[in-house]
């Protein structure tokens, strides 16, 4: 398993929309990405910095490893 990379949370919606996550809204400083087909919905906050724990679970919420994240980095 790849270590997990420091990204803020905007590096990180701009990787989930790579993956097929479109923008649903935001409220205050979370942004709410949706996918239809697997239906997924995943809360990404917008922070200079996303804690590993943080990432860490947003990465298994989208179904992705953690190498194939690190790609669509």
């Amino acid at each position: 398993m790849s270590k997990l990379p420091r990204v803020s949370g905007r590096e990180c919606v701009k990787a989930l929309e790579r993956a097929g996550f479109y923008f649903k809204r935001q409220e205050g400083s979370h942004i709410i990405l949706r996918r239809d087909s697997p239906f997924a919905q995943i809360v990404v906050p917008d922070h200079k910095e996303l804690d590993r724990g943080t990432l860490r679970a947003i990465i298994r919420q989208s179904g992705l490893s953690v190498d194939d994240f690190i790609k669509l980095l």
